[in-house]
């Protein structure tokens, strides 16, 4: 659940200008100040069914703006990437090659 949880945390911070003032509002209450469905109900004067379906549907629309924008992916990437070349200064373990081979694994990600 957890690891849900982040996953949607990253994708509304990277998608959240793509949804509706609505779904944004229902993600931002589920996700990041964790109401319940009930709670956020009561807030919005409608049953938690309908908050259940449109926390759901919104759920889907930011997987596939995932699939084809690729944000979280790239995100995830670079980081991958940057970690490498932080390591590897630190210890001075890279070469001027493993240097630029890893800022050209950057560039390819933009």
């Amino acid at each position: 659940m957890l690891e849900k949880t982040t996953r949607m945390n990253y994708l509304y911070d990277f998608y959240q200008s793509l949804l509706t003032p609505k779904q944004s509002s229902y993600m931002s209450l589920y996700y990041l100040d964790d109401f319940s469905l009930g709670e956020i109900a009561e807030e919005y004067d409608i049953s938690r069914q309908a908050v259940y379906d449109n926390i759901k549907r919104t759920e889907a629309m930011l997987e596939e703006y995932e699939e084809k924008l690729l944000l979280l992916k790239k995100f995830q990437e670079r980081k991958v990437i940057l970690d490498q070349l932080k390591e590897g200064f630190e210890k001075q373990q890279l070469s001027k090659k493993d240097c630029l081979e890893l800022i050209k694994a950057l560039e390819i990600l933009d």
